[in-house]
């Protein structure tokens, strides 16, 4: 007697989906969801049209976005993933973590990129490079703070910011770790040891005397209009705003940074930056005589080009400023301390705390309520002329 021949198993295509048809009749349905993986139905069904009905749900679910992968693919998923983010070495996932990292959704600045690879090349990988992500401990996290950069306590804290944040991400986006080893206690904080201190209205007007005619500008605007130094090499004609009665308002919209061997344009540090800012009287009449002798007339003309065009390199300028500091009895005076000097100026003028975050494009409280505390040393003019109400009083 010849052998009963055995039925195959029958696939039906459709526009959504796939059925399919066991030997024991039953109908197996699947799809592909838009994540591009492939489902299953979690059971066969006895008829076709119960598989097919099963089928249009799952697109409709999809059409009207609501659709989800299973909990017990989604589960899988995350094991999957956690299985080889247990083996990822550290230089591996910092890579992919600089990549896509963003602040507030907006991608790292290149400036800052460029800052966090030096510090991963010198200062991380060399340590913890090899190492799987969650095999970094806190106690070798301990060790590797208490050796490093030693003599250099704000590099160091940058450093380890860094690792913390890295660290973080795999602990609470990722899940590779169950807890962040870096708990050093103001491992990320440093304190200066000199704070500066303002130039006075004699020693900016001898800086600004002493820099050559060019660039003599600079210093007054660092000032008294407090730009960074990249929102400054930035400014170009049509970024300043003159009226017939020489009112003078600088629109500050972008800043240069310097990364590798040239610069890159793009927005200022932070949202706040984007701001106007207006320029006090006495300084408009050298602005207008600086736009008439050294800016070009087009409107994108840069207002301190370099001599070959294009920006300013910072160590043109800090050479001239060197000097210029010296003549004025101020050695230690940095350029962004005339920005901080300016900032007390204002606060000491009776700018607020909102008026001075505008005015220095500061996105949060704390960097501009230096400025006011800066500005408190007029409490014993306060005190007096509290003091001398008390002498007009009948």
């Amino acid at each position: 007697m010849a052998p009963k021949k055995k039925t195959p198993a029958r696939s039906v295509r459709r526009t959504f989906g796939r059925l399919r048809q066991f030997r024991s009749g039953r109908w197996k349905a699947s799809y592909t969801g838009p994540d591009g993986m492939l489902y299953d139905a979690p059971m066969t069904f006895a008829l076709k049209l119960d598989a097919e009905a099963w089928l249009t749900d799952r697109r409709r679910e999809i059409d009207r976005e609501l659709w989800s992968p299973p909990a017990s693919v989604e589960q899988k998923r995350d094991a999957a993933k956690q299985k080889r983010a247990a083996a990822e070495r550290f230089d591996e996932y910092a890579a992919r973590w600089l990549e896509s990292r963003t602040v507030k959704g907006r991608a790292l600045r290149p400036r800052t990129v460029e800052h966090y690879r030096g510090l991963l090349d010198d200062h991380l990988l060399p340590v913890f490079g090899a190492k799987p992500v969650r095999d970094i401990t806190m106690e070798s996290v301990d060790s590797w703070y208490a050796k490093t950069l030693k003599d250099r306590p704000t590099l160091r804290s940058h450093a380890y910011s860094l690792l913390r944040a890295i660290m973080e991400t795999a602990r609470t986006r990722d899940r590779i770790i169950d807890a962040n080893p870096c708990l050093i206690r103001g491992g990320g904080s440093t304190t200066r040891k000199v704070k500066p201190e303002p130039a006075t209205l004699e020693q900016l007007e001898t800086i600004t005397d002493e820099m050559p005619e060019r660039y003599r500008l600079m210093v007054p605007l660092a000032a008294w209009c407090q730009p960074r130094f990249g929102e400054l090499i930035e400014l170009r004609r049509q970024d300043v705003v003159v009226t017939k009665e020489l009112e003078a308002v600088l629109k500050i919209r972008r800043g240069a940074a310097r990364v590798g061997g040239g610069f890159i344009v793009g927005d200022p540090k932070s949202e706040a930056g984007v701001r106007d800012v207006a320029v006090p009287p006495h300084i408009v009449p050298a602005l207008v005589d600086h736009l008439d002798k050294f800016v070009g007339e087009k409107p994108d003309a840069l207002l301190f080009p370099a001599l070959g065009g294009g920006h300013l390199q910072p160590s043109t300028l800090y050479r001239h400023f060197y000097r210029a500091r010296e003549k004025a009895g101020r050695p230690d005076l940095r350029w962004h301390d005339l920005r901080h000097s300016g900032a007390v100026l204002a606060a000491q003028a009776g700018a607020t705390l909102a008026e001075l975050m505008s005015r220095l494009g500061h996105s949060t409280v704390g960097a501009a309520m230096r400025y006011q505390h800066a500005a408190q040393g007029r409490d014993q003019q306060i005190a007096a002329a509290m003091s001398a109400l008390t002498q007009k009083a009948p």
